[in-house]
């Protein structure tokens, strides 16, 4: 598995999202990025997150910063998704795990004792010249908000 480091050059990538547009990181050079990666669409964590990211999102824009969640999920499943809770933000479609992979996050979990492969809900916050400069793993979507504020502002 591959571990990314603060200060590492983000891994570039494209995706597609939800409505079948494609994004590239690098395209956002200038900008700080919040690259999230979640397990499963429409799922009671994943949709704190995502709309914890959704209600704070006037407060990134102002300092300058994009947000892309990313999950295994299909584009007509990001669809649903984002139109169901208002999602103003890109959903990308990693269907082939290459990104979640490239950045680690992908792997072997546990739950209730059953093992099984998908993504650990991860945060990286990018800076303008795509570097790392934050890491959040087994992110807890509880608080994660406040945590990403506070190293925005850093």
């Amino acid at each position: 598995m591959i571990t990314l480091k603060e200060g590492d050059k983000a891994p570039d990538f494209e995706l597609e999202d939800g409505e079948g547009k494609s994004t590239r990181l690098s395209g956002f050079k200038g900008k700080k990025v919040i690259l999230y990666f979640y397990p499963k669409d429409d799922t009671p964590g994943c949709t704190k997150e995502a709309c914890d990211f959704r209600d704070n999102l006037r407060k990134l824009k102002v300092m300058n910063v994009e947000v892309l969640g990313v999950s295994n999920d299909d584009s007509d499943s990001h669809k649903k998704f984002a139109e169901k809770y208002h999602l103003p933000f890109a959903l990308l479609c990693d269907t082939d795990k290459a990104v979640s992979k490239v950045y680690g996050v992908y792997g072997e979990k546990e739950k209730f004792g059953k093992k099984y492969f998908g993504i650990t809900r991860s945060t990286f916050v990018i800076d303008e010249n795509g570097r790392l400069k934050k890491i959040f793993y087994k992110v807890n979507p509880e608080q994660h908000i406040e945590e990403v504020l506070h190293a925005v502002q850093k």
